[in-house]
C-alpha cells in the first residue's frame, strides 16, 4: 500500500518535530511538508496535495479553522485533522464547520493520532474519546435539564442508515448510488432527519453523531 502523505502545520517547532518522528517511525507515512502558520498550510497544501493535513488551531497570522476553508478549494482532496488544545463544543463545531473530519487534542496519546490520520485518510471522521466523552456528558445532561427524550429515536431505520452514511462523508449522489434510491429520496430523508434532531447542518449533525457514539 502507498504511504499515506501528511502535512504538519503547528507554529511549534518541537510540536512538529514530534509528530514528524512518530510518523517517519511507523512506516506508513509519508511527511511531505511543515508549515509554521495558516498561511504557509495553505501555500503547503496547494502544492504537495497531501491525503491529511495535521492542522493546529491557534497559529500567527491565520488560525487553523480559517486556513482550513481555505484549505477546501485549493486541495479539497485532503482531510483535515485539527489540532487543539480546548475540548470546549464550540471550538469542536468551529473545526467542522471549516471542513476538518477530525478534532484531536494535543494531549492525545501517539495511537491516538496514529488512528485519527488512518481514519481520516480512509475517509472518515476522528474525534479524540476525551473529546466525545465531554460531548456525551454535556448533552446527556442538556437532555435531563430540558426534560426531553433523545430525538434519535424518532428516526426510521432508513434515515439513520442515511445519518451514517453523511457522517461518514458521503455526498447525497454517493449514498444514492450505494442505497439504490433516487437522489431527491435521498434529500427528502436529509430534510427530514435535520427536522428531527433539530440541526440546521451537516458539521452539526457530525457533532450530534459524535455525541451519540455513532462517529470514532
Amino acid at each position: 500500500m502507498a504511504a499515506i502523505r501528511v502535512l504538519i502545520v503547528d507554529d511549534h517547532p518541537l510540536v512538529r518535530g514530534g509528530l514528524r518522528s512518530l510518523l517517519q517511525r511507523t512506516g506508513e507515512f509519508d511527511v511531505v511538508g511543515e508549515g509554521a502558520d495558516g498561511y504557509e498550510a495553505v501555500e503547503l497544501a496547494a502544492l504537495h496535495a497531501p491525503d491529511v493535513i495535521l492542522l493546529d488551531v491557534a497559529m500567527p497570522r491565520l488560525n487553523g479553522a480559517d486556513a482550513a476553508q481555505y484549505i477546501r478549494d485549493k486541495a479539497p482532496l485532503a482531510g483535515v485533522i485539527m489540532l487543539s488544545m480546548h475540548a470546549d463544543e464550540s471550538y469542536v463545531l468551529r473545526a467542522l464547520k471549516s471542513g476538518a473530519r477530525g478534532y484531536l487534542l494535543k494531549a492525545s496519546p501517539e495511537s491516538e493520532v496514529l488512528s485519527a490520520i488512518r481514519a481520516v485518510a480512509a475517509g472518515q471522521a476522528y474525534f479524540s474519546p476525551a473529546i466525545t466523552k465531554i460531548l456525551v456528558e454535556e448533552y446527556v445532561s442538556e437532555m435531563r435539564r430540558r426534560g426531553v427524550e433523545d430525538s434519535y429515536d424518532l428516526l426510521t431505520f432508513r434515515e439513520k442508515e442515511i445519518l451514517q452514511l453523511l457522517v461518514s462523508g458521503k455526498s447525497n449522489k454517493e449514498i444514492s448510488a450505494t442505497l439504490n434510491v433516487s437522489v431527491a429520496t435521498i434529500e427528502t430523508h436529509r430534510n427530514n432527519i435535520f427536522q428531527k434532531l433539530h440541526v440546521h447542518n451537516l458539521p452539526e449533525l457530525i457533532l450530534y453523531a459524535v455525541r451519540k457514539g455513532l462517529v470514532a
